[in-house]
């Protein structure tokens, strides 16, 4: 993608799934990508996987604090920071009214809270500079509901109404702020979903009219344009990357 060389971008949930996906194909793009997760370990495999030009760094996404601290260090390590890219996601599925208070304060903290605070924490220094790109990962389930997944549904869709606000506040500092939905992905936490009950993950894949899940590497393929100068006047938007379950 044109432009995306030499930048510096810091990724969370780098561990696994999209999120590692996307700090893959960043650092194949040519970025300095700082791997942040709450899963040490998984974020050292991915920063060694794309070589010197990587970090690895521990942080939960739910505090301010600990995002402030991690963009601090990936500009120690790496450089002023350029793009920033929201993935870190959690979700039980369960009916609602088994739900717990518990997962719903954990489904927001960690989805909504921590896009939230990721954005916050990197902020300061694209303002100052003139320019970024922050791409948030939401959900399909954000843009027409999940049965299943209400209060996820809710979080994720409050990612979009969020990331078009802030889109609209700071464009005038030459940063864009744009959302990418995934569909049904093929994840761990996928993976997990369907194991626990097969016949929601069968029903999944026939919903789909490509018929098969999407790979992280095509969600990653998209929030990678979005970061790029090819997007350089794309903002506010969001892109569903669903193979057509929905469309909207």
């Amino acid at each position: 993608m044109r432009g995306l060389r030499d930048k510096v971008a810091l990724v969370t949930g780098a561990a696994s799934g999209i999120g590692r996906a996307v700090a893959l194909r960043l650092g194949d793009e040519g970025c300095r990508v700082a791997a942040v997760d709450l899963n040490l370990e998984g974020a050292q495999a991915t920063a060694a996987e794309i070589g010197e030009s990587a970090c690895a760094l521990q942080a939960d996404v739910s505090y301010l604090s600990a995002m402030r601290e991690a963009v601090a260090a990936t500009e120690t390590a790496l450089g002023p920071l350029d793009v920033l890219v929201s993935c870190a996601g959690w979700d039980r599925v369960q009916p609602f009214v088994e739900s717990s208070e518990e997962t719903w304060d954990r489904v927001i903290a960690i989805n909504l809270k921590g896009v939230i605070t990721c954005t916050r924490a990197a902020l300061d220094g694209m303002m100052e500079r003139g320019s970024g790109a922050i791409v948030s990962i939401s959900s399909d389930a954000g843009r027409v509901g999940s049965s299943g997944e209400v209060v996820y549904s809710g979080a994720k869709a409050g990612i979009i109404g969020f990331s078009k606000a802030v889109a609209r506040e700071v464009a005038r500092y030459n940063i864009r702020v744009n959302v990418v939905c995934p569909g049904p992905t093929d994840t761990p936490m996928m993976e997990e979903t369907r194991r626990a009950n097969p016949r929601l993950g069968d029903a999944l894949v026939r919903a789909i009219p490509f018929r098969r899940l999407a790979r992280p590497e095509e969600v990653a393929a998209a929030v990678a344009f979005f970061a790029s100068e090819e997007a350089a006047y794309v903002t506010g938007q969001t892109l569903s990357v669903s193979g057509g379950l929905t469309m909207v």
